[in-house]
């Protein structure tokens, strides 16, 4: 490079930047986006949801949500997924890439004709949610998800599941 040379050189269309300035803005974008991602995973600080207004589950865990179409449990999981969920999966759980679109978690109960075929798919659905937001989600080492099953008692990720029932993107049918 000569000693009185731009250090950005003049964009035209159809020239490729060349030499050690796109290799480090090649580096600066991994290294903003894997900072983004830790940020955004890994140092999560669960907030505290105040579910005193809701009936005590007990200590053994529930496989199905015993809060669906509470009014009280959504609006308690309303605040409570603001709080902790809306940093990776989205305000309203319409998701910006980061984590899945949570108004699609049950649509594949919602095309089931079969009443007993639908309830046991929620059930299913209803498990695999509390599962995942009791323990997290890892892989090969890196957190997707963090656990908060020592932050959040199961009323409050019962009533969080109740709360995204409303903003379901497509309602089950009876």
């Amino acid at each position: 490079m000569q000693p009185n040379a731009p250090l950005i050189r003049e964009f035209s269309p159809g020239r490729r930047l060349r030499g050690t300035w796109s290799l480090r803005a090649g580096a600066l974008l991994l290294s903003v986006a894997a900072c983004a991602a830790s940020w955004a995973h890994g140092d999560v600080t669960p907030q505290a949801v105040d579910t005193s207004a809701l009936p005590k589950l007990g200590d053994a865990w529930r496989t199905e949500n015993p809060f669906r179409a509470n009014a009280a449990a959504v609006r308690i999981g309303s605040s409570a997924y603001n709080q902790n969920c809306a940093r990776c999966h989205g305000l309203e759980a319409i998701s910006g890439g980061i984590a899945p679109d949570l108004r699609k978690l049950d649509n594949e109960c919602a095309s089931l004709k079969d009443a007993g075929r639908r309830a046991a798919c929620v059930k299913e659905i209803d498990n695999h949610f509390a599962t995942t937001v009791r323990r997290g989600r890892t892989r090969n080492g890196a957190v997707y998800m963090p656990p908060f099953e020592e932050a959040m008692n199961q009323e409050a990720i019962w009533s969080i599941k109740a709360y995204l029932e409303t903003v379901r993107e497509k309602p089950l049918q009876p």
